[in-house]
This record gives structure tokens, C-alpha cells and sequence, in this order.
């Protein structure tokens, strides 16, 4: 095991390109990755990285053994696979992120049926409007709303997700009804904006007769957490750009009130993200197309009231 340990650190240092980097993808420090490299150029007998204090690359050597050591650690999986395919008991640590709105109301409540019918497997939730970086952080799989950046992990999408601009009637009867973007912009409506390092909501994308357009927002309320911002719009401070499942039970009970029909939102991506690694850990896709499965029910039966 020590042996297949030195492997899989050497690969995720090689695809990573940073010793650091691939210490916090495995979850062990720096001292034991460097040292999992020096054991197995030790054993093999030849250097597989070129060190400096700034940089890290490959040796002529360590590209050669890179790809026969993929194909020793796809073996081990599709055979690690299979007992699992057996036996259905995984085993180990799962690390999953997703934003707050998301995580909240469809995530969470399948951990514990997951949990359940696997009682070898510990999971880990993070919760955060923000966007992750899986590698960074350690994790094994994150839930997100939108388009993400990174080309070099591997997306499954869910469903297209409605959204729905929504004030309270308090607002309401203080600004007037907008019934489009365009009288939102003309009228100065206050707009609740998300907004965390990197991102903003500056525009909003709404679908009008000419096609999809983006819609300049003005407002004074903006936050990193996509809940505050429906307790504003609750408390009758401005409007809020949301996906309907999140503010389906306040729609329904009129607390919040449709506005902007005629350039209804564009609808959001729901997609789950995960490292591009050939030897994936079985419980990963386990816990992937176990939420999948429930949660697309959910989204399909939730709509705007008539």
C-alpha cells in the first residue's frame, strides 16, 4: 500500500504541477508528499522532478513513468470498483461543496438516506456562495448554479434551472409592479445583488421579444450569501434575481410577489463538478448519481404559481 501511496501522490504532483497543491488534493502535508517522492525515486532509482525554490518539473523520466503509472492505478481501481459493485459497502471520507440555497434545500436533506445506506462512508458538506476550487480545497465533488471557468474538470449537468425575479408586496406598493427589465432600469428599482471576490451581479440576464439581453442593476444591498438576499427582498428592501426552488414556499404564500414578467430571467445550469481523475474514488459517483437521482424530481415538480 505505502508503494501505491508514493504512486498516487507522484501522479496528482505530475497533473498538478505543485507539490503543495497535490498535498492538499490527497489531504497530507507537504512533508509527506515530498517525502512519498524521494521513496519512490529512491526505489526506481532515478529522479523523477526537477526541483528549484520557484519551480517543479517533470524529468524525461518522470513523463515516461507518468503514463504506466496511470494504468497501475486505473487497474487498481476498476478492481477496487468491482468489490464495491459487490459487497455495496464503500468506505472512507467524501468531501462535498455547493452553494448555500442549493446545499440548504436540496443537498443536505439526502445526506442522511445516503449515509444510511452506507454506513462506512463519512461525508463532509461545505456550504458557500463562493466559488471553490476543488483541488485547493480538497474536495471530491462540488454542486454549483451556472457556467464555471475551469476547463479542467469535468462537469455532469442536472437541469435547467427557472428563475424568477420576486419583490414583496410591501415593495411593491412603495416603488410600483415593474413589468420588465427596462422599467426596472427607467424606474431606478433597487436591486439585491449577490456579489463575493470575482463575481457581481452588475447585469441580469433576462430573455426579452429580441432575444436574451443583460439588464444593468442599481441597488444598495448586496451580499455573499444568496439567503440574506431573499430576507431582504422578505423585509421589502428591493428585488431579487433567485431560482424558484428557493423562494417557491414564499411565492406561494404570497410573501413575494412576481415581478418582470415580461423579461422573465434566463434560466441557470445546475451542474455538479469533479476532478478529471481516471482513478476516481467509486464512492464519489455513488454519492453523485444518488443526489442527482432525487433532486432532478424535486426541480422538475417545483413552478412558478399560477
Amino acid at each position: 500500500m505505502a508503494y501505491l501511496d508514493n504512486i498516487r501522490t507522484f501522479v496528482r504532483v505530475y497533473e498538478l504541477g505543485s507539490m503543495s497543491a497535490a498535498g492538499r488534493d490527497l489531504r497530507i502535508s507537504p512533508a509527506v508528499t515530498s517525502s512519498r517522492i524521494s521513496q519512490l525515486e529512491e526505489y526506481l532509482g532515478v529522479r523523477l522532478f526537477q526541483r528549484t525554490t520557484r519551480n517543479l518539473s517533470a524529468t524525461e523520466q518522470g513523463r515516461a513513468f507518468y503514463g504506466g503509472a496511470c494504468q497501475i492505478l486505473e487497474s487498481v481501481s476498476a478492481a477496487e470498483a468491482q468489490v464495491v459493485d459487490l459487497t455495496d459497502s464503500p468506505r472512507g471520507a467524501l468531501y462535498v461543496a455547493a452553494p448555500l440555497g442549493l446545499g440548504r434545500r436540496l443537498i443536505a436533506p439526502q445526506v442522511p438516506a445516503f449515509l444510511a445506506r452506507y454506513p462506512d462512508v463519512s461525508l463532509g458538506l461545505r456550504l458557500s456562495d463562493r466559488k471553490v476550487d476543488l483541488t485547493a480545497e480538497g474536495l471530491d465533488l462540488a454542486f454549483f448554479l451556472g457556467q464555471p471557468e475551469d476547463s479542467n474538470l469535468r462537469i455532469k449537468k442536472i437541469a435547467e434551472v427557472e428563475r424568477v425575479l420576486c419583490a414583496a408586496p410591501e415593495y411593491i406598493a412603495r416603488r410600483g409592479h415593474p413589468a420588465s427589465g427596462a422599467q426596472i432600469v427607467a424606474k431606478g428599482h433597487d436591486c439585491l445583488k449577490l456579489r463575493y471576490p470575482g463575481v457581481s451581479e452588475g447585469h441580469w440576464p433576462l430573455m426579452t421579444p429580441q432575444g436574451p439581453k443583460r439588464f444593468p442593476t442599481k441597488g444598495r444591498f448586496e451580499c455573499d450569501d444568496g439567503d440574506i438576499l431573499v430576507d431582504w427582498a422578505l423585509a421589502g428592501q428591493g428585488i431579487a434575481l433567485k431560482p424558484v426552488f428557493e423562494v417557491a414556499d414564499h411565492l406561494a404564500s404570497g410573501a413575494l410577489v412576481v415581478v418582470g414578467q415580461e423579461t422573465p430571467p434566463e434560466p441557470i445550469q445546475m451542474a455538479c463538478l469533479f476532478t478529471h481523475r481516471r482513478h476516481q474514488d467509486p464512492k464519489t459517483r455513488l454519492f453523485m448519481d444518488f443526489v442527482i437521482e432525487r433532486i432532478s424530481r424535486e426541480i422538475s415538480g417545483t413552478c412558478l404559481p399560477v
